[in-house]
This record gives structure tokens, sequence and C-alpha cells, in this order.
């Protein structure tokens, strides 16, 4: 079969960083197959994340996009709106047949999803064969699978989706190093960065302390020693937050720093702008620190109960990974991480007006 008549859809539901992290696959598979269609099937909550990559002004991305609501549907159980909802899910789902299906995400949910598209006798259908260590795996997905890719106990994120899909196409596993994984659209990153960047006043660091797993926190005290040091270097900080809870820790830790803000609550879409427009983003091992890794943006990534090999940012200079499983870096350590990446931040500004000049 030709690329242009090769049919692949993407199924990774959730969360924010798996999302990000399954990225890579979109431009892995145009390079090899420019014109196949590439759909993807992803949580209504993860849409903003997809649509950069949406075909479209002729980049060739994913062509279509279909949104799942399962976790709203899970809450409304018996609502006649949810099945409604469900039902044209299904619809859209099955008005195309598919020759692959990449499954990375191993629950028994995305799954379900392989099982009601549309496959004829020889669609290729391939998902994890086992579970990889901190990560979810539910081992009844395999019964749904023409192909059960086995993948390393520890293995990044990037590199098991990249396993499983070049395992569906029967081509060498890519290598990180030669064939580095891209996330977003160059074009599209330099505007957003423009965009922000000229309508911001004031130099600003994004801290990121909440995590949906408390073990991967990192302590309050550090935040506040790490929030006084760059603030006596002129930053504001700012301290997002997703829930009562986390704002309320915001505000602890804001009211012991000058100039600190607690910012109202933004979507995913409003994250970009505020990840880009910073001068440097620092967080936990959570979605919207990836966020800023993935945009190749001054990221330091603390690891404190999670091993640094699974997520860790390792496309980027500008990206930096502190701490490991049971070992969270000191705040001093973070401290002298992020003078030195604003110093090289700036260094790179300043070579840049240079260069324009």
């Amino acid at each position: 079969m030709s690329s242009a008549h090769i049919r692949i859809l993407i199924v990774k539901l959730s969360s924010l960083g798996d999302v990000l992290h399954n990225l890579p696959l979109v431009w892995d598979l145009r390079e090899h197959l420019p014109e196949a269609q590439i759909d993807w099937v992803v949580e209504e909550a993860y849409l903003d994340l997809l649509e950069p990559l949406r075909s479209r002004n002729g980049l060739r991305g994913i062509d279509r996009i279909i949104p799942i609501a399962l976790r709203r549907w899970r809450n409304n159980i018996f609502s006649l709106k949810t099945w409604q909802e469900f039902f044209a899910f299904r619809k859209h789902l099955q008005a195309q047949t598919y020759d692959v299906v990449i499954e990375t995400q191993g629950l028994l949910k995305s799954a379900l999803v392989c099982a009601m598209t549309k496959k004829t006798s020889t669609t290729v259908v391939a998902g994890l064969a086992n579970a990889t260590e901190y990560s979810g795996y539910e081992p009844i997905a395999r019964r749904f699978y023409t192909q059960a890719v086995q993948v390393p106990r520890q293995c990044h994120a990037v590199d098991r989706s990249r396993w499983v899909m070049s395992a569906a196409f029967d081509w060498p596993l890519l290598n990180r190093q030669q064939q580095p994984p891209y996330f977003y659209p160059q074009a599209w990153v330099e505007g957003l960065i423009s965009a922000t960047q000229n309508s911001i006043s004031q130099n600003y660091v994004v801290f990121f302390h909440a995590t949906a797993r408390e073990a991967k926190r990192w302590p309050n005290k550090n935040w506040i020693t790490l929030g006084q040091g760059l603030a006596e270097q002129g930053l504001q900080i700012i301290l997002p937050w997703g829930s009562a809870a986390e704002k309320l820790t915001s505000e602890l830790i804001a009211k012991e720093i000058d100039g600190a803000v607690v910012p109202t609550a933004f979507s995913i879409k409003e994250a970009f702008a505020v990840v880009v427009g910073a001068q440097l983003t620092i967080g936990v091992d959570t979605g919207l620190t990836h966020l800023a890794a993935v945009l190749a943006r001054p990221t330091i990534e603390l690891y404190c109960d999670s091993p640094k090999w699974k997520t860790e940012g390792y496309w980027s200079e500008a990206i930096c990974n502190l701490g490991d499983l049971k070992n969270p870096p000191a705040a001093k350590t973070v401290l002298a991480v992020a003078e030195r990446l604003l110093k090289a931040s700036q260094s790179a500004l300043s070579k840049q007006a240079i260069d324009a000049s």
C-alpha cells in the first residue's frame, strides 16, 4: 500500500504529560509516510495540546482529532446526554477505516477504543505487551491488539511510544541521539514566543509546585528559599495552581517571597503563553513542567519521588533535570542551576539582538 493510502490512528487519551510525550510519533510517521492520513483519539481536556499539530495552511500533521470524554461520562453514566455523546463519538470514530492503530497507553479504556475502531481483516493494532516501571498498565489490554510489543522495563515515555510505532511498521527503532524527538512546529513556537514576549513587561519565573501525588512534591521551604533567591535578582515568581488546596499552597509560598503572584486559574491553552513568556520554568514531575520542556524553553525539572529516566527532557540544552527517585535536589543546587540557565538565556538573547542589528 502506498503512503497516500495508509490510514493511521493514534490512541493516546491522557494525561497531559503522556500526551505531550506521544507527540513525536506524528512527525516520525510524517517523515516515513508523508501522505498518510494520521488521526488521533484524545480526551477532550487535552485537545489544545494537539491543535498546533493539526493539518492546515500547508502543514501536514494530524488530519483528524477525535475527542472522547470518558472522564466526564464516568461521572454521569446514567445521563441520556452521556449516551448520546458516546454514540456520536463512536460514529465519528468509525467514519474512517484504519490500516494501523497505535495504542501506547496500555490501559483497558484505550484498548476498548481500539476495539471500537473500524478495521479491515489486515489492520495492525499495536500496543504494549508489558508494563514499564512506575507507569500504569492493565494486562487485559493485550487481548485487543494484533501485535503486542515488548518494551524495556525502564523506558523513557517518548522512547516507549516510538518502540510501539516502529514495531507496528517493522521499522528499525529510532535512535534518540540521531533522531531527537520533535514536538511542536518551530514556526508556531517562534510565533507564540514573539506574540507573548511583546505583551509582557515583567521578567518572571514560573513555579509548578503542584502534582497529583503528594510524594512527588518538593517541600514548601525549598520553594520559598528558591523564590527568595530569584526575587533578589529582580525576577517575579508566578505560582499557578489547579485546585483549592493547590491555590492555598501557592498563597502560603507567595507570602514569603517579595512580589510573588498567585494568578487566577488558567486553561491549558493559556498555559502555552505562560511558559513561553517566562524567563525560566521550574517544576516537579508534572504535565505543565513537561509542557515547558517540550517547547524547549529554559526549564528545570525536579524529581523527588519518580525516576528521572522516565520523563526527563533530553532534547534541549535549555532543560536541566535535577534529583531522582527518593533523592530530591537541594534548594541551593536548584538556585545555582537556575542562575546558570538564566545567564545562558540572556546571552542567547543578546547574541540574537546583535545578529539582527
